[in-house]
């Protein structure tokens, strides 16, 4: 226990040193999310209004086209958090622009509290040579590439940060158990080419994901929807 808690320890310092050092360069251009509190929702008033969030989402919170993620179980305090960035950024090319343009705070906090009280999905099948690979740069990275072990921040089964539950701010590392390899490859493909970084969890993940190619989002993507 004390030799994974090490490298866990030393991956969250040098991701706060990371932050600290873009932030300083550009503070008015993102938000810092590095102090956050426990999310405060209704996930019974949550499921009440996300009636439109099923079209892409699916009725139980599992999405049923691998391009759109699985909500269900994730971090209500991650969900939040990317429902605010969303909203706040106005992204023209997402179709969720303008589905939560006219959404209050309560309602996002509301939704994302709901999908969060869903069971997770189950993995997928696997792959087994993209598994393989991805298991790899899971569990240990890449130190020719400089790429750390996701396994650092998301948990050596995928399902968040050891450290989420004593504080809130390690709860803004999303479950990836079982997630759409379509929908992760895209994401990290997004970080890779600076699309996100709006937030100080966009500037922990971009420099993560530059140091990835394309094969090799290609393979941990299938690894994390197969099921760590």
């Amino acid at each position: 226990m004390t030799c994974f808690h090490r490298p866990i320890a030393r991956l969250a310092c040098a991701a706060a040193l990371i932050v600290s050092a873009v932030a300083s360069a550009a503070a008015a251009d993102f938000v810092d999310l590095r102090r956050i509190g426990p999310l405060d929702g209704d996930a019974n008033a949550g499921k009440a209004k996300a009636a439109v969030c099923s079209g892409c989402h699916g009725a139980n919170g599992v999405a049923p086209a691998a391009m759109f993620p699985n909500l269900a179980g994730q971090r209500a305090e991650y969900l939040y958090w990317q429902l605010a960035e969303l909203k706040r950024e106005a992204r023209p090319e997402s179709p969720m622009t303008s589905q939560i343009a006219n959404l209050d705070d309560a309602t996002l906090r509301d939704l994302a509290a709901y999908f969060a009280s869903l069971p997770a999905p189950a993995p997928a099948q696997a792959d087994a040579v993209a598994s393989s690979r991805g298991a790899s740069l899971w569990r240990e990275g890449d130190p020719a590439s400089g790429t750390p072990p996701c396994q650092g921040c998301h948990g050596a089964d995928g399902s968040g940060h050891p450290w989420a539950e004593r504080d809130a701010a390690y709860q803004l590392y999303p479950k990836l158990r079982a997630q759409h390899a379509d929908y992760v490859a895209q994401r990290l493909r997004d970080f890779r080419d600076g699309k996100h970084l709006s937030s100080s969890s966009d500037r922990i993940m971009t420099p993560v994901a530059q140091t990835l190619d394309d094969e090799a989002i290609k393979a941990v993507a299938a690894f994390i929807e197969s099921g760590p």
